[in-house]
């Protein structure tokens, strides 16, 4: 369990709900652009929907805004729930709100209705969802935990990929790929199919000249993320119980084939990619996360990466052309002490930003935060790499979320929206490309 918020850990759980509450607005229906296909919206995580037309804060009223319904889910639900617009359901046009449990079962019901349209239950024959491991940060039971990605083509069904976790009969975990059809939960290309993997490294797990991926060791926490036709996954551990390493993996979306794998301590130990259930962040050729803490290895090559591939507690920028291969780093010079006290990034989401300088120069930003209270933004281009001596990084607020995060933050108008542990919460504006030093406003209510 982390050492620096026993309470609330690096998992950062979301309320943890029996019943699922819709909460929508008494207006129109939504409309196709305004489906929610990914967590918080979009692959640069900002949680804005550019495309909301309806909503203004002089119309969110009691009166015209509430609780349209109440549904019923067989267990927690801790993945975002999305949404998708206008679907042929039946031969009839739908608007499905799709939902993903603890309990393994991914539901579509009617967005204005509330009613059920299908369940789909995950297990195989004579499968459970996954006991807790020992680890109550997913209890009393671990099956669907990470937001789905949907994938929503010109022609064809709309398709819903999501990892699940089960027990077999004789003590075996699975950790599996599904895709689903989104007008009937049917499974689709051949799935659900077994994750595996293996990579160089004579880390935790490893065998042979490779550390090995234990699907009883892991969960998915993060949300998973599409870019073009691969569906990105991303490792946590139970606790922080060893033996575990950074996993990163690449799937067809037409296939399920596993096409790509990165281990990010592959030579080391830790380093599981929580993001407190944040998705990966993407500009469309790169990925972007908050890595939480393990192995590091400061013996640089002439490149200024670590020898041993070992990058425990990084701001990484991870290449998709090809293979999955580290592309670029940030590590804070006190690594070793963030490291060693379980003050580390990984309980923290990302969010890219693009923000023009007074003589017009673009620049392209990634910004994150974890339990050491800093908040850091990085230059996506040159993230910083390591230097025992100095943060050679684009932008370092030093102290400014007291409690530390173990959420996402928000982006929207050139301002930044952070809601520290026992903090207010804070917004942090941009003026000529660079964040301003303190919080421009925040909330008379604490998190």
């Amino acid at each position: 369990m982390p050492l620096s918020n026993p309470a609330a850990g690096r998992y950062a759980q979301s309320p943890s709900l029996l019943l699922l509450l819709a909460i929508c607005c008494a207006f129109a229906p939504l409309s196709h652009s305004q489906d929610v296909l990914t967590y918080h919206n979009n692959n640069a995580r900002s949680g804005l929907n550019n495309n909301e037309k309806i909503l203004t804060q002089t119309n969110v009223t009691s009166a015209t805004f509430g609780k349209l319904f109440t549904v019923s889910a067989d267990g927690k639900v801790d993945a975002e729930p999305l949404y998708l617009s206008a679907v042929k359901v039946a031969g009839a046009a739908r608007n499905l709100l799709i939902v993903a449990t603890e309990h393994d079962s991914v539901y579509a019901y009617d967005a204005e209705t509330g009613a059920k349209i299908w369940q789909r239950r995950t297990l195989k024959a004579g499968e459970t969802p996954s006991d807790p491991r020992g680890c109550g940060q997913v209890s009393p039971e671990i099956g669907i935990t990470s937001t789905p990605v949907i994938w929503r083509t010109a022609t064809g069904n709309p398709v819903i990929y999501v990892v699940a976790m089960s027990k077999d009969s004789s003590g075996k975990y699975h950790q599996r790929l599904h895709a689903l059809d989104a007008t009937t939960g049917g499974e689709l290309h051949n799935g659900p199919v077994e994750i595996e993997a293996k990579y160089p490294g004579s880390g935790d797990s490893s065998s042979g000249g490779f550390v090995i991926f234990e699907p009883a060791q892991y969960k998915e926490r993060a949300g998973l993320l599409l870019i073009g036709q691969t569906v990105y996954l991303a490792w946590a551990s139970h606790c922080d119980f060893r033996p575990y390493t950074g996993w990163i993996m690449g799937y067809d979306t037409s296939t399920l084939a596993q096409t790509t794998v990165l281990n990010v301590t592959p030579n080391g130990n830790e380093g599981a990619i929580w993001n407190a259930g944040a998705g990966m962040a993407s500009d469309g050729s790169s990925i972007f996360l908050l890595d939480a803490n393990g192995t590091f290895d400061s013996r640089l090559n002439s490149s200024g990466l670590p020898v041993d591939a070992d990058y425990g507690n990084a701001f990484l920028r991870v290449a998709t052309s090809g293979k999955l291969a580290v592309a670029d780093y940030f590590e804070m010079e006190n690594e070793s002490q963030e490291n060693g006290s379980d003050t580390d990034l990984g309980s923290g989401g990302t969010v890219l930003v693009n923000q023009n300088d007074s003589t017009g120069k673009l620049w392209q930003l990634a910004i994150g935060a974890g339990k050491d209270s800093n908040l850091y933004v990085v230059n996506r281009t040159h993230l910083g790499k390591f230097s025992a001596t100095s943060n050679n990084i684009y932008q370092e607020l030093k102290g400014v979320l007291p409690g530390g995060i173990w959420s996402m933050p928000a982006a929207f108008n050139g301002t930044i929206y952070y809601g520290p542990v026992g903090s207010p919460l804070l917004a942090f504006q941009f003026k000529n490309a660079r964040l301003l030093t303190a919080p421009v406003a925040k909330s008379a209510n604490r998190s």
